[in-house]
């Protein structure tokens, strides 16, 4: 409990008294009150007679007045005292509220939930999720923020982000998701024009739509291999920050894409875009991922909406279920 911690705070410290001592310091007021003896205070809060004392002591030096008429017989409480109770026994309350509201977000989904997610990916595969989500947990609000900048979770309050792609190194926590597959693909106008390019040469004598917020190649580079040893320089007329506008250019007949499936995947089905088959395979290292702050045990509201993704995303990913 907070007040528990304040008093271990206090038991190894002789400074001046700090907010966190003040607060102990309330709480052996009021036990004092409630017991009648600095006696009975000290054996129900497991503290010495002395720092009982010592602690209505610094009370009464600090607000200028007697909370307490002693004698060698008996204890008892003043006028003051009796309308310091008052107050105390208010701060005390919301002291023990706050603890348990923060056991209780510890134990059931509950609270305002921030979650940050790439623009796309937000929009298709999250969003429409959330009804589902918040039926099973009502009490959960959930505050959904759509960017494609890398943000910082502890300066901007986020309690988790979804990342895309290979993982950089840092202290966060990550939970993969899904595999992020990648597809070279085209609408059919344009390789009715152009021909059907069959290995990862060929790309040079395409117009490659370029996406310039990759994390591991530039717009002008396209990683092939498990692990994205194979680099293809690729050129085009487009470049963009933005899946759905390259998908949009593409299905026009504009060029060439290499485009995640849970963008494009009911193109494929419905054969607007064909994936083009390349002589290298695509990179594997990509995937879906949950990451958020460390912390050995995070808010329940966290570890639900993970295991709702987790379990909405198994054992293929929907946007993939169908495809070969």
């Amino acid at each position: 409990m907070i007040i528990c911690y304040f008093r271990n705070i206090l038991h190894t410290s002789r400074v001046r008294l700090t907010l966190l001592d003040r607060l102990t310091s309330l709480e052996v007021f009021a036990r004092v009150a409630a017991a009648g003896s600095l006696s009975g205070a000290a054996r129900a809060m497991g503290l010495s007679q002395t720092m009982v004392t010592k602690h209505v002591a610094s009370l009464e030096a600090r607000l200028g007045t007697k909370l307490f008429h002693r004698t060698t017989r008996r204890l008892s409480i003043t006028e003051a005292g009796r309308s310091y109770l008052e107050s105390a026994e208010r701060i005390l309350a919301d002291m023990e509220a706050a603890d348990a509201a923060i056991a209780r977000e510890r134990i059931e989904p509950r609270g305002l939930l921030r979650v940050n997610v790439p623009v796309v990916f937000g929009t298709r595969q999250i969003a429409p999720a959330i009804a589902e989500f918040s039926a099973a947990h009502p009490e959960v609000t959930v505050e959904l923020g759509l960017n494609d900048r890398l943000v910082d979770l502890a300066e901007e309050g986020w309690d988790l982000a979804i990342r895309i792609g290979s993982l950089r190194d840092s202290s966060l926590v990550a939970r993969k998701l899904a595999p992020n597959r990648l597809v070279v693909c085209a609408a059919p106008s344009y390789l009715a024009r152009h021909g059907t390019p069959r290995s990862v040469a060929d790309l040079a004598g395409h117009n490659c739509l370029g996406y310039t917020l990759s994390q591991q190649a530039s717009a002008a580079e396209w990683l092939f291999g498990a692990e994205g040893e194979i680099r293809v320089q690729v050129s085009g007329t487009l470049r963009a920050n933005n899946g759905d506008a390259l998908r949009a250019a593409t299905l026009a007949g504009l060029g060439l894409a290499r485009q995640p499936t849970f963008i494009i995947a009911d193109d494929l089905r419905s054969g607007a875009l064909v994936a083009l088959p390349l002589d290298q395979p695509e990179i594997q290292t990509s995937a879906v991922h949950a990451v958020y702050l460390p912390d050995r045990r995070p808010p329940a509201k966290v570890r639900a909406f993970i295991d709702f993704l987790a379990a909405r995303f198994a054992p293929v990913a929907p946007w993939d279920r169908g495809l070969p």
